[in-house]
């Protein structure tokens, strides 16, 4: 099993230094997951199966970002790992990218519905073990700097039942998404959540960034580049996402609406095993299962509103 030539370019240039786990009782395979994610940028810790690195993790020695996991493995397999971990307060959001041999999606789905979401299958293209690996990366930087930045707005949100705000941007949707998540009462699990929905709206729903061409922009690195492009052109210039947010006794309630023509949002409630392995287009579902009790669409697709519970036990 070998891996094609190496990217030897970072995929999210960031100063925060991700510690990445590999684990494959494959002795050659780990060493060439070793070298090819440390040929990123990122450090290595390596486990040789699933026991061994439940009792890595569970020891706390290291601090672990991304956790890039073979299925099929002795003493444990990748998916009683998973179980066990999303069991776990503080390493259940640990992103983790799954190996496996076996292509069929019954199998891939039952990854997903323990908390997969994203998978490689065997024998592995070192193209689509980049892409991948770009988007956990991705995904684990934008966690980390939305986070950072929700301290900044703590006063007075127990004081507000109703609101309603606007945006246009990709920083501006990203800055109400951290806005936002205070009105929860644990914001870092809303925080993901929020932005997701608030920049699909911008970028999905305003400017037209269909899944192919973002599947394109992704890869070429150039994403952002085209949404600003997008954002100042003449048709496009005023359109704004329109959010309100409303506190009631049973929870709260955050209703997001583009001006977009909208989407076939409910091929997105839930990662398809036909998806698993691209480089985005799981953010719906994760928000749907971690930030939210539920999320609904309206019939068109460019409104949706999401809603916790005061009695659930995500937000709270």
């Amino acid at each position: 099993m070998q891996l094609m030539k190496q990217h030897n370019t970072n995929p999210e240039n960031s100063a925060y230094r991700v510690n990445v786990l590999a684990v494959d009782d494959d002795e050659n395979m780990l060493e060439l997951l070793k070298t090819f994610v440390e040929s990123l940028g990122y450090s290595v810790i390596t486990a040789s199966d699933g026991k061994e690195a439940l009792n890595l993790l569970l020891r706390g020695e290291h601090s672990v970002d991304l956790i890039l996991m073979d299925q099929v493995m002795p003493e444990m397999t990748g998916l009683e790992v998973v179980v066990t971990l999303k069991q776990d307060p503080v390493m259940k959001d640990i992103p983790i990218i799954m190996l496996t041999g076996d292509k069929e999606p019954e199998q891939i789905k039952k990854g997903i519905d323990a908390g997969v979401y994203y998978y490689l299958t065997k024998p592995i293209n070192s193209g689509v073990l980049y892409s991948v690996v770009s988007a956990a990366i991705r995904d684990i930087n934008q966690r980390n700097t939305l986070n950072a930045e929700i301290n900044q707005h703590l006063a007075g949100f127990s004081l507000m039942d109703k609101c309603s705000f606007k945006c246009s941007s990709l920083q501006e949707a990203e800055s109400l998404a951290c806005f936002i998540a205070n009105f929860y009462p644990v914001p870092s699990r809303a925080i993901s959540g929020l932005a997701e929905l608030l920049i699909n709206a911008v970028e999905h729903g305003n400017l037209e960034i269909g899944y192919e061409k973002k599947t394109d922009l992704l890869n070429n690195n150039n994403w952002r580049e085209e949404v600003l492009r997008r954002g100042v052109l003449p048709e496009n210039k005023d359109k704004q996402v329109a959010v309100k947010l409303q506190r009631n006794e049973d929870g709260i309630y955050i209703t997001i609406s583009d001006q977009g023509k909208g989407f076939e949002w409910h091929k997105y409630m839930q990662v398809d095993p036909a998806r698993a392995q691209d480089n985005h287009g799981r953010g719906i579902a994760q928000a749907n299962a971690m930030s939210f009790d539920r999320i609904t669409y309206n019939d068109k697709g460019n409104q949706v509103t999401a809603f916790t519970g005061v009695d659930s036990d995500i937000g709270w």
